[in-house]
């Protein structure tokens, strides 16, 4: 680990100042970035806490939720109005990772947390584009069981590893920034970028900027949400395949729906396709089985991974049908 500098922001225009050198970092609970700097891919020239920033979560005067970019992962999952209006977003939370990790790991850098593809971590023995761009994908060609099926490139196939931003992305949240030239903000959907040619640079940030909240628009249909992940074991893992979805039936037809995949693509996936297909169509689990599958119909597979199309399909019918049942 080489020498870095320690400095504790105490307010976002302090964070981005001292942020401003291109090799500084923004530390949260480090569950993500400490694990980097210890093998060596990450090597910032200066830390930033910025862990004594805004950690509140409240209700916004359209009737949404304002959550603060340092809050614990634990705090958003256990917060009775994230429970109660946006219930796919507290069980994601607890389906990603233990209670120690939520305890530490922030709302900011759960969403910036790069992948955990084996061959991103092995600095001395495979190619990785994304972390030394140009060398190739060890990926591609080598044990991809994990890997992205939706939106990959010959140049990466990682998936992003984040459960939280799954239902954040099918409930259309928006992300704050702050930056030495002011605030914008950006919808979380628009944040990750596919890897094209270019899969080290993974979100649209501009250098310096600093995530400062996360917005959850008022969304009744989120009430009725749900949040079901697939992995090799039952402990904390990885998702081979997760889905975050909202549904209204109304006589028995789908009147609105959200839809967003897990564990298929370098960034949260949102099931427009899917969704498009099924307003207006009878709430049967072969209709939503047969809208699952128009939205898979563009996946790229690998020798290892070629199940996920699949089994995507038929974790989304069956998450659909169960929310339909509970109108019913």
């Amino acid at each position: 680990m080489e020498l870095f500098t320690y400095e504790r922001a105490h307010n976002p225009e302090a964070a981005v100042i001292a942020g401003a050198p291109s090799r500084a970092k923004f530390l949260g609970g480090g569950t993500n970035l400490v694990d980097l700097m210890r093998e060596g891919i990450e090597r910032p020239s200066a830390l930033v806490d910025v862990t004594g920033l805004s950690q509140t979560i409240v209700e916004t005067a359209e009737g949404g939720l304002l959550i603060g970019a340092a809050a614990s992962n634990a705090a958003v999952a256990e917060h009775r109005l994230v429970r109660n209006r946006y219930p796919a977003l507290s069980r994601a939370i607890l389906a990603g990772a233990s209670a120690q990790i939520r305890n530490m790991a922030t709302v900011g850098g759960n969403i910036l947390q790069r992948t955990r593809c084996r061959y991103f971590y092995d600095v001395n023995g495979a190619r990785c584009n994304k972390r030394d761009p140009g060398q190739g994908c060890d990926a591609i060609g080598g044990f991809n069981r994990y890997h992205a099926v939706l939106g990959t490139s010959s140049h990466c196939i990682a998936t992003h590893p984040s459960d939280m931003c799954i239902p954040l992305v099918a409930f259309d949240a928006i992300v704050h920034l702050a930056a030495n030239g002011g605030s914008r903000s950006i919808k979380l959907a628009e944040l990750h970028r596919d890897p094209g040619d270019t899969p080290q640079i993974e979100t649209a940030l501009d250098p310096g900027e600093l995530i400062t909240a996360i917005e959850l628009p008022p969304l009744a249909l989120a009430r009725r949400s749900a949040y079901r992940k697939v992995r090799d074991r039952a402990s904390y893992a990885f998702a081979l395949i997760s889905v975050a979805a909202a549904l209204h039936v109304d006589d028995n037809r789908v009147t609105d729906v959200r839809l967003a995949l897990g564990g298929v693509a370098h960034k949260p996936w949102r099931a427009l396709i899917a969704e498009r297909a099924l307003v207006g169509q009878p709430a049967t689990y072969d209709t939503f089985l047969a809208a699952a599958r128009a939205e898979l119909r563009a996946a790229q597979t690998q020798r290892d991974n070629a199940f996920k199309p699949e089994l995507a399909a038929r974790t989304i019918a069956a998450v659909l049908r169960t929310l339909a049942e509970e109108q019913a």
